[in-house]
């Protein structure tokens, strides 16, 4: 059985992608993860929602002498998924160097021991924080990259052009960038969803722990150029983001992509402000929510929405869920969060 390394598998996106592969595949799945910002409880969680067992590896990618002992024993790797890194924007303003340091290194590592294993097929996790402040909406994967607005923005940037470069010198190694846009929501089943360790820095989980009276929320800022004067972003659940991983992954096995290097944005495609994802909450959950309005933080974005066509073409992916459905499912996991407490 052929293996697939997921690095970050126990975080938000990465332990969906793992349900994913072990419901719709037939590889063998190892994940790599240190903790940093996750827990090791996310792979009891996978297990009970799909049935399936998975080898699991507790390690530090920037340790790059213990992760080439501990994959060497891996012989059938065909594809790596890297999750791995750093995603708060605010803290990456505040220590720069934290972010530069994990993030890029953490990918230069994974990067040299696929090239040591000649493992041929590579999956990014990027983001649309590569387009800073777009000057046209929405973006397409050929809208310019502007400035980035944050460090963790700037990583991501950086990572791109490392692979681009890998690719370059190395005709035979594939790479997909995948670059996401918002990811929110939790699993169907409400056993798993987003569960940041220390105070969340994402809208959805503020909001839910809201509404259970553990957080309070603020719309950080009322001043920008948008239809409600609240931030402007591109909400798209979680599953459908893992559903993309799968089929970037075949596209690169099943040898269709046009060249070894390929980028693709994910995203619902509609832009949804700050004050209407608020609203979305409130109405699927019944709760009415108290929240302040703060100033603008430092690293954010205006606005940002995906043309995602072709991730629709080259990938066959077509998102299924609405933002209705996003909110569902986020209030459903923390539901199930509070049952356990």
């Amino acid at each position: 059985m052929q293996t697939i390394i997921v690095t970050g598998g126990a975080g938000y996106i990465g332990s969906h992608t793992i349900i994913e592969l072990l419901t719709g595949t037939n590889f063998n799945v190892v994940s790599v993860d240190n903790f940093s910002n996750s827990t090791s409880r996310s792979y009891q969680r996978i297990k009970d929602i799909t049935g399936r067992s998975f080898e699991t590896l507790e390690l530090d990618l920037c340790n790059k002498e213990e992760l080439n002992v501990k994959l060497s024993k891996f012989r059938d790797i065909i594809g790596i998924i890297h999750f791995a890194a750093f995603k708060s924007v605010p803290e990456s303003v505040v220590d720069p160097l934290l972010y530069y340091n994990n993030n890029l290194t953490s990918l230069t590592n994974i990067l040299d021991i696929a090239k040591q294993q000649k493992i041929k097929n590579f999956i990014f996790s990027s983001s649309c924080s590569v387009y800073g402040n777009a000057d046209e909406l929405p973006v397409t994967e050929n809208t310019p990259l502007k400035t980035a607005e944050s460090p963790y923005g700037h990583t991501k940037q950086i990572g791109e052009d490392i692979i681009n470069f890998v690719c370059k010198a190395n005709p035979e190694f594939n790479a997909v960038l995948l670059r996401y846009f918002n990811p929110v929501g939790a699993h169907p089943s409400g056993k798993i969803g987003e569960f940041p360790l220390n105070r969340p820095n994402n809208l959805v989980p503020i909001i839910t722990q809201t509404a259970v009276g553990k957080n309070s929320l603020t719309v950080f800022g009322d001043d920008f150029d948008t239809r409600d004067a609240s931030c402007v972003r591109d909400y798209i659940h979680v599953t459908d983001i893992a559903d993309a991983h799968v089929k970037a992954l075949n596209y690169l096995i099943e040898n269709k992509n046009k060249k070894n290097s390929s980028v693709f944005n994910l995203g619902t495609g509609n832009g949804v402000s700050v004050l209407e994802a608020i609203k979305s909450f409130e109405k699927v959950s019944g709760k009415k929510l108290n929240y302040t309005i703060g100033g603008r933080r430092d690293g954010d974005v205006i606005a940002i929405y995906a043309n995602n066509n072709l991730a629709k073409t080259e990938l066959n992916w077509i998102p299924k869920f609405s933002l209705d459905d996003m909110m569902q499912s986020a209030w459903k996991w923390q539901q199930t969060l509070e049952s356990e407490n």
